[in-house]
């Protein structure tokens, strides 16, 4: 029987080094913008809204509300792309997440589930040197819709068959039950749980 292992990204196997307000604040001061909780909160609002709406660049539409909202002569799309080099530069993989994926990577089918736009999660995977441990990876905005939603997951199945699923991740609404719903088996991942590399390799 074959058991195609999927993870979610970010919480999962990428974590935060620092909180994502200092990675805006330090994006926003290098293109002369003085930051503060409203203007980040503009950014924010403007950012989820074409988020789930599942608008073409929700980083983009992030970052020209800033824009306009500071009053300041500022692009955009330059923003954007400091934004990615500082999103990318304020994570990490730790070590036991790097070992445990190479080795399941030797007998397993892996696969990444993730929320997000493409490009951007791809290129994360890329930043840290992940993306060829992995066979197949789906983001949601190519599915049309954003787990916890079954699109994220039926689209998967389509690209890597196999005869079981199993989902691990952080989130507990989008991870967990929706992957139960699609008929994937979760796996919660808690930071301060027990040892999660090791549980799954048990399993495995």
């Amino acid at each position: 029987m074959t058991t195609a292992l999927c993870f979610d990204l970010d919480g999962t196997l990428v974590h935060y080094t620092r909180p994502y307000g200092d990675v805006v604040e330090a994006t926003f001061e290098a293109h002369g913008i003085t930051h503060d909780d409203d203007l980040e909160a503009v950014g924010r609002s403007a950012y989820q809204r074409a988020f789930d709406g599942l608008e073409p660049d929700p980083h983009r539409t992030a970052m020209a509300a800033v824009v306009a909202e500071a009053g300041v002569d500022a692009d955009p799309d330059a923003m954007v792309e400091t934004l990615r080099r500082n999103d990318y530069a304020a994570t990490e993989v730790p070590d036991a997440a790097r070992e445990s994926l190479t080795t399941l990577a030797e007998d397993n089918q892996l696969a990444v589930v993730t929320n997000g736009v493409r490009d951007w999660q791809v290129g994360k995977l890329d930043h840290h040197d992940l993306t060829d441990l992995f066979d197949v990876v789906v983001a949601s905005y190519e599915a049309g819709a954003h787990k916890p939603d079954a699109a994220p997951f039926d689209l998967l199945r389509e690209r890597l068959p196999a005869d079981e699923y199993v989902m691990v991740g952080d989130e507990y609404e989008a991870d967990v039950e929706g992957a139960r719903a699609a008929g994937f088996v979760p796996i919660h991942y808690e930071e301060e749980g027990p040892d999660l590399w090791a549980t799954i390799e048990a399993l495995l």
